[in-house]
């Protein structure tokens, strides 16, 4: 009897239940081997993209890596729905793998296993990639030249969170009966009593030639709550202590204050993560398209804020003083930053920002630049920290986890943390469920209660709410429940072929360093004075494995740090 691995892959949790779409596909994959053998294990990726390749893809990834272990407890894969599975040339790029390895690759297009030598078979799953590939961009442009109509002939509100200024209001039923039925409903913009007046000053007092950063300080000033205080619940990843020139410079430039719904401002961009190796696949990008390709509602869609001559005037006279200054040609040439994205400032709490300065890395933290001064925060006017004063240190720490002396402790550690966070993730997961379980019973008690066409429909929304994030916790409980554990022998002999750490963190490129430190989960706080370096190495128990990067770089690397370290930092003369 042969020994199956199943694979499959749902997209996206909203619009698919992750459980249901494993079910058919399994059940598919079934139906193909049953009189074969049995499937002993599985691989199931949710909320990814096709696009991405196998090994940006968690459960794929695991899969592949599984194929190199003789003893890997499966004889082959199959696959319920290649579609799901595979995109574009991805088959061409896999399945040698499969091949090399020995593992027969099952799918029900070809009735059986994949034969290596048919031109046919591999004429199929070519085309199979294709159509995936091209069903996904039909869908884009469907939806994309649906938006654009909704935008410009009817002015729909097509979601994401509205423009400081305004609030949402119910705007009627969904036009669509069947998400009708579910109690969806369009919603419209409307002024926000308590925001709308600040978007009529700021406006007010830029067209008097006041500049940007005097309207900041004076909201600031005044005690008036910045966008991300205002609204703390939407915007949780900012810290809302002051108004910034930034927050200022995006209220003038939304054309919405003068009631025309605009779209299209912004566009997602595929990008090739690297040009060498295109098989790494796209990262994705938000660019902000040029005003010639932005959609205009025909008409006003919803209550302005500011007459449209007062937007114009604006952007006149925001022309003007860029004009005044000089055009700005700068050419943007990408730095290795080892450690973007890891480096927090210790006073106000926000990321760091790279700065080249002489062919050299550097941090700074430029506080008072970018928000108001009447925040009364003592900060420097700039917070600087040279990269080349931390990585030596901070090499030499990681590496000590891989010491002959501490390699017990290491592998106990991670083991741990492996179990530890998955009986956490589970648990969190268990809950959601029982408490949406809760509420979806209490709502549709209350629904059978209700007695207005109002209430039912809110109570209608409740049940879609909790539904949807019942959904999305059973998604995660899957995950936790099929996540791979390596043994405390796996992880002792992946860790061994680190060999000397030392010299391979101290030659290695930058660019692949910097990819091991934001997986080994880093977190680096500088305090300027005394000028002290926190340091916390906290990776997550879904990282727990092995890794590859390019040739010539880390090669095989493990995730072993759970501890904290202050490092003291020597610190130049001048305004630090």
């Amino acid at each position: 009897m042969t020994r199956f691995a199943f694979y499959g892959r749902v997209s996206t949790e909203d619009q698919q239940d992750p459980e249901a779409s494993r079910q058919w596909q399994i059940t598919r994959a079934r139906a193909l081997t049953e009189q074969h053998g049995e499937i002993v294990t599985e691989f199931f990726d949710i909320g990814l993209s096709r696009s991405l390749p196998w090994k940006r893809r968690p459960q794929a990834g695991l899969l592949l890596e599984a194929l190199r272990d003789p003893d890997r407890g499966f004889d082959a894969v199959v696959i319920g729905e290649p579609h799901r599975a595979f995109y574009g040339n991805q088959y061409s790029l896999v399945y040698p793998v499969f091949e090399h390895y020995g593992v027969a690759l099952w799918v029900p297009e070809v009735g059986g296993p994949i034969d290596p030598t048919s031109e046919a078979h591999d004429l199929i799953m070519s085309v199979f990639g294709g159509m995936s590939k091209g069903e996904r961009n039909r869908i884009k442009i469907r939806v994309r030249a649906a938006m654009a109509s909704q935008a410009a002939m009817e002015g729909r509100y097509l979601g994401g969170r509205p423009p400081y200024g305004y609030r949402l209001a119910d705007a009627g039923p969904h036009p669509n009966p069947a998400k009708a039925a579910d109690g969806k409903r369009l919603h419209r913009l409307e002024p926000d009593p308590a925001a709308a007046p600040i978007v009529r000053r700021i406006f007010a007092e830029y067209v008097n030639r006041k500049g940007i950063y005097a309207i900041a300080e004076g909201l600031t000033r005044d005690g008036i709550p910045c966008p991300s205080a205002h609204d703390p619940a939407r915007n949780p990843h900012r810290d809302g202590v002051a108004w910034s020139k930034g927050a200022v410079k995006a209220i003038l430039g939304n054309p919405r204050y003068t009631g025309r719904q605009v779209w299209n401002r912004q566009r997602k961009h595929e990008v090739l993560i690297d040009v060498e190796d295109v098989a790494l696949g796209y990262e994705t990008h938000l660019r902000w398209n040029d005003p010639k390709d932005w959609v205009w509602s025909a008409t006003e869609a919803h209550e302005a804020i500011i007459p449209a001559e007062i937007f114009t005037e604006a952007e006149r006279t925001r022309t003007a003083r860029t004009h005044a200054q000089g055009p700005r040609h700068r050419e943007a040439v990408p730095h290795p930053y080892q450690l973007r994205g890891l480096l927090f400032c210790g006073i106000c709490d926000r990321r760091m920002q790279g700065n080249w300065v002489r062919d050299t890395a550097y941090y700074r933290c430029r506080y008072p630049d970018e928000y108001a001064l009447a925040n009364h925060l003592a900060h420097p006017r700039n917070v600087l920290l040279h990269e080349a004063q931390i990585i030596p240190t901070l090499d030499t720490w990681i590496a000590r986890a891989f010491e002959p002396s501490r390699l017990r402790d290491t592998v106990h550690a991670l083991e741990t943390a492996q179990l530890d966070g998955h009986s956490t993730d589970q648990v969190k997961a268990q809950k959601t469920i029982h408490d949406c379980t809760r509420k979806i019973r209490n709502y549709r008690t209350a629904l059978d209660a209700a007695t207005g066409d109002t209430a039912a429909v809110t109570i209608a929304t409740w049940i879609t709410e909790a539904e949807a994030e019942r959904s999305t916790a059973q998604a995660q409980l899957h995950a936790a429940r099929h996540r791979h554990q390596m043994s405390s022998d796996e992880i002792n002999a992946l860790v061994s072929t680190t060999g000397a750490i030392v010299n391979v963190l101290r030659d290695a490129d930058p660019a692949q360093k910097a990819s091991l430190y934001l997986e080994l989960g880093l977190k680096l706080i500088f305090r300027p004075s005394p000028a002290v370096l926190r340091v916390e190495a906290r990776p997550r128990p879904t990282h727990v494995g092995v890794r590859y990067v390019s040739e010539g770089g880390l090669g095989h690397y493990a995730h072993a740090l759970d501890r904290r370290r202050r490092f003291p930092i020597p610190q130049p003369a001048g305004d630090r």
